[in-house]
């Protein structure tokens, strides 16, 4: 049997090649920026607030929380077949960008998804180049002061 290799992004977008680096050593970075402070994810060129063109890439805190999700039944592409079914997310960052990313594959079997479930980023290395951040559901160890975060399922 022959296995398919999963597509990984390609981009010839400098600010996406970057983005993915900072996943493949495992940090996720969004930019900020250097006028108004604000926070942008996807990567582009100009703050959509102020319109400066001066930002830098800024450490994230990975935490987040579930904005919305969808679960996938059938593969996009015969190399996920096998994964079925799977969640993709889409997290509310606490740097208030958002982030579509999947569930990691430890969480989904027994996945209680609802809307503001804390989550936080891990990375899945793909290639020496790029890793693709992922959510897990953060546990009590993993959330910031004041969260509320699911109790471990019984049994």
């Amino acid at each position: 049997m022959t296995v398919l290799a999963r597509p990984v992004p390609t981009s010839d977008n400098a600010m996406w090649v970057a983005f993915y680096a900072h996943c493949a050593r495992g940090e996720l970075r969004f930019q900020r920026c250097e006028q108004c402070a604000g926070w942008r994810h996807p990567p582009r060129p100009m703050c959509p607030r102020c319109h400066s063109a001066r930002w830098e890439w800024v450490a994230a805190t990975g935490r987040g929380r579930v904005h919305s999700w969808t679960i996938v039944h059938q593969a996009f592409h015969p190399a996920f077949a096998a994964d079925v079914p799977y969640a993709i997310l889409l997290g509310e960052m606490e740097e208030g960008v958002r982030l579509i990313a999947r569930l990691s594959k430890t969480d989904m079997p027994n996945a209680r998804l609802a809307l503001d479930l804390p989550l936080k980023v891990e990375f899945e290395p793909v290639s020496n180049e790029i890793a693709l951040p992922t959510f897990s559901i953060a546990r009590a160890g993993d959330a910031a002061p004041g969260d509320t975060v699911p109790s471990e399922p019984e049994g």
